[in-house]
């Protein structure tokens, strides 16, 4: 771990805290590098955009003036204001007031407010993308209606107008900023399948601002469809800078300064999101994780909970879009499997708590079972690389784990484990040892597998079980030789017959320290009643549907299960290891 300066917090000494220092010793204020490139950026592209919005202006009113279609506005013009009638001039006046100058303040100012103020989690960027898409267009309408100077058309007029450039059409380009910033806030933001719904509802405002225009005699269709380009450029800038991959973009690493060291500490942060689950972490034990956090310098975390239709996932997604640099998952295998899905490739570190009643991956881990002495052991670690399994099947859509995924018997078991949750409460990890005695009636499967491209194995099982990790409740390996980091997964296939089958599987299983006898085998090992292996891909086609389970959760059941191994999927910060 880094030390600081005498008289500083660790993590807020010299340039590292964003600041440089004076003669005199006081710390000067330095905007973040990323930031600061990122508005270089936009004000680059919307330089480019100005000049493009102008060209166009000058060669609407210029040289392509009389070739067609230009010439044949007027005529259009013309016709939509002979189509008048009274209950369309009504519908047009509501429609253009959606792109007026005070309307689209007012949207603006609501959401950007409802971003700050509403969430858990303040929505910062997506404010920032929003307010600055709205500026950014008026300050190019302006530039745009001082250099080219066009006449409104020659009909009657429904509304009063400043004298300015009829190219572009303001109402129309401030509409699609606001409204088409909506669309896309709806789109990254919402969840479900009625999210593009919304999004083109959103959508279809601006084009409704533009007609209106139109028919109220304000302007020319190419001033229309000039303001729609100058809108939707001005999100696409804002929106590249600000929202392409979550976070403001990084600038390639200073020369100067040192590269950290691979598994070096983790920085103090910015920002730090706990995701936990409010059935297992309670009020008290909130306060607990919160007071580690800041005796390491991880000031204001925010705590956001997962919900029975979201166990993590979206909240973690949530929290890298809103720049968070550590994200703590507070709770089962389950809450951890929906984080690191959203966390999968990114460089963002996560720290386990584990809350759950299985906790799969922390045990293997070597983490505390206190989640107080977990985080504190965490945050006094280093962060490390480990591997994730990708899974995807029939029914199945393509999905992450971080222990263990299978099917048959072990999938059965957490089917009824899972089902009864007083049970899981009151009993914890031996509710799973009950469900086992259970399901062990349940028939053996015939299953083909297919391991690296090898000729595929034929195979007769209980259970086909592939983890990233060997152990697992009451402190039996079931994969002995399994390791998270080693960019490699591995398989148990499980098929004792009678009970001298089980006695034999039993004895390899509970054997202290295990075995890894066979695990790197070819050989047709058929008829054993524990059979061990490795790969980094493996393909399962069963006779019939089986159970099937990710990381303890029940999924849907089905005859295919495609496994491969992602080697250094997850960033992790984890208890220093001993050397």
């Amino acid at each position: 771990m880094s030390t600081a300066a005498p008289g500083r917090p660790a993590g807020l000494s010299g340039e590292g805290a964003g600041g440089g220092t004076g003669a005199a010793g006081v710390v000067r204020p330095r905007m973040p590098r990323g930031i600061g490139r990122s508005i270089r950026s936009i004000g680059a592209l919307t330089v480019c955009q100005t000049a493009l919005m102008v060209g166009l202006g000058l060669l609407i009113t210029g040289p392509a003036r009389h070739l067609w279609p230009l010439a044949a506005e007027d005529r259009v013009d013309e016709s939509l204001a002979r189509a008048r009638t009274a209950t369309l001039t009504t519908l047009s006046s509501i429609a253009s007031e959606a792109g007026n100058t005070m309307t689209v303040i007012a949207v603006t100012l609501a959401t950007c407010l409802g971003l700050i103020l509403v969430p858990r989690l303040p929505m910062w960027r997506q404010a920032s993308f929003l307010a600055l898409a709205v500026a950014l267009q008026s300050a190019v309408f302006l530039v745009i209606t001082t250099a080219v100077d066009r006449h409104r058309p020659e009909v009657h007029r429904l509304d009063g107008s400043l004298p300015t450039s009829s190219y572009t059409s303001g109402h129309t380009g401030a509409a699609t900023a606001v409204w088409g910033g909506l669309a896309v806030l709806a789109l990254t933001r919402l969840r479900g399948p009625w999210r593009t719904a919304a999004a083109c509802l959103l959508c279809a405002v601006p084009l409704l601002v533009g007609l209106a225009r139109l028919y109220r005699g304000m302007h020319h269709p190419t001033d229309v469809v000039g303001g729609l380009v100058n809108g939707s450029l001005s999100l696409l800038i804002v929106g590249r800078a600000l929202l392409a991959d979550g976070r403001v973009s990084a600038p390639p690493a200073d020369p100067t300064e040192p590269a950290p060291a691979a598994g070096a500490a983790l920085p103090i942060p910015g920002s730090t999101a706990v995701i936990f689950n409010p059935t297992v972490t309670d009020r008290a034990g909130r306060e607990a994780l919160r007071r580690v956090l800041e005796q390491h310098g991880h000031r204001a975390p925010v705590f956001v909970e997962t919900t029975a239709d979201d166990p993590g996932g979206g909240q973690t997604a949530g929290a890298l879009r809103d720049g968070a640099t550590l994200v703590v998952v507070c709770g089962g295998d389950g809450t951890l499997r929906a984080a690191a899905e959203a966390l999968a490739g990114s460089d963002v570190p996560l720290a386990l708590v584990p809350c759950g009643t299985g906790n799969l991956l922390a045990r293997n881990l070597g983490l505390p079972s206190a989640p107080a002495d977990a985080l504190d052991a965490a945050l006094r670690g280093t962060t490390r690389r480990v591997d994730l399994g990708r899974v995807e099947g029939d029914g199945l859509a393509p999905a992450h784990f971080a222990a263990m995924a299978g099917a048959g018997l072990d999938a059965a078991t957490m089917r009824r484990a899972n089902a009864n949750d007083r049970a899981k409460a009151l009993l914890g990890w031996p509710t799973y040892a009950l469900a086992v005695l259970r399901e062990l009636r349940g028939p053996r499967m015939g299953v083909t597998i297919r391991l690296d491209g090898a000729p595929a194995l034929r195979r007769t099982a209980r259970m086909v079980l592939v983890g990233n990790v060997g152990s697992v409740q009451g402190g039996v390996t079931l994969l002995p030789a399994a390791r998270p980091d080693d960019g490699r997964l591995d398989l148990l296939v499980l098929d004792p017959r009678g009970i001298a089958g089980w006695l034999r599987a039993l004895r390899t299983l509970l054997r202290p320290g295990g075995t890894a006898s066979g695990r790197d085998r070819h050989e047709d090992a058929g008829g054993a009643p524990v059979e061990f292996r490795t790969f980094r891909r493996a393909e399962f086609a069963f006779d019939a549907p089986q159970p099937r389970e990710l990381d303890g959760d029940p999924v849907a059941c089905g005859r295919r299960l495609t496994v491969e191994a992602v080697p250094g999927a997850l960033t992790m910060l984890l208890p220093t290891r001993e050397k």
